[in-house]
């Protein structure tokens, strides 16, 4: 048989890696919209979803989206993951910011179509498209809920934290020397992680634990009507949150797994006799 060739490579990686991340915002995205603003119109109001059909959406979201790209790129789908993954485990740093971008214009190209789908329920329900339906594409502090008096610093809190557990237990589900899910079921054991961190972690900032996933639809909202996209509902200058919180989370939990756990694992080397079955001559 003819060996198969194969087209990998820089292109090929981006190209996973914008295809992916796509992916997971349509269904991330694309969940809130439903909730926020088809829910608004329904009577009574909140009759399409809730916060735990967002949490699952955005989890099986990410699910499909490392299916989609793992084989070519590693489905990193998120610069902090990106960034952990270099400063950890070897990942090319000349990768680092193409990754990123590809990253961020899958998310963009995502919401664009969120945004275009949605039309005519987001006018219906939010006229001049307001922090009340920006949470569609982007986070806010306490999800745009000014009864609760959470600001820019502990938003930022909340995502070096929150980021902080996601790369955590990535770095633990994706060592082959600890104990990784076997048959495939990696993606979707990462998309369990995801849900529980928005059940858990949703309250103070949206859970974005994802530069690309916050700043690629709110460029998107920006150029489609959302004039207040960069600003929260205070009026306090607020993109940045999601963008530095989460790279500084992932190094944080990334660096928590390899001091805590992944430098006291044993080596790639054979394990002694009696652990596993002795190779046969």
């Amino acid at each position: 048989m003819a060996k198969r060739s194969t087209r990998s490579g820089l292109l090929g990686e981006l190209s996973a890696e914008f295809a992916g991340t796509m992916i997971l915002i349509l269904f991330g995205c694309g969940v809130v919209a439903q909730v926020a603003a088809g829910g608004a119109l329904t009577d009574p109001p909140g009759g399409l979803g809730d916060h735990d059909s967002i949490a699952w959406a955005w989890g099986l979201g990410v699910t499909l989206g490392v299916y989609v790209a793992a084989r070519l790129s590693g489905a990193h789908l998120n610069p902090a993951v990106t960034l952990a993954l270099a400063t950890f485990r070897g990942f090319p740093w000349s990768k680092v910011a193409p990754y990123a971008l590809a990253q961020t214009a899958g998310a963009f190209v995502a919401a664009l179509l969120v945004r275009w789908n949605y039309t005519e329920a987001l006018a219906k329900a939010d006229p001049g498209h307001t922090t009340k339906t920006q949470t569609v594409f982007s986070t806010l502090p306490a999800n745009g809920n000014p009864a609760l008096p959470v600001h820019e610093w502990g938003a930022f809190r909340d995502q070096v934290i929150g980021t902080a557990i996601l790369l955590l237990l990535i770095m633990a589900i994706t060592d082959t020397l600890n104990t990784p899910p076997g048959a495939n079921l990696a993606p979707f054991i990462i998309g369990l992680v995801v849900v529980a961190i928005g059940m858990a972690w949703g309250t103070n900032a949206g859970y974005a634990i994802n530069p690309a996933r916050d700043f690629g639809p709110r460029l998107a909202s920006f150029i489609t009507g959302y004039n207040g996209a960069w600003r929260d509902q205070y009026g306090n200058l607020y993109f940045w949150v999601p963008i530095v919180g989460p790279l500084v989370g992932g190094l944080l939990g990334a660096g928590l797994y390899k001091a805590f756990v992944g430098r006291f694992l044993p080596s790639a080397e054979p394990e002694p006799p009696g652990r596993v079955p002795a190779p046969e001559d």
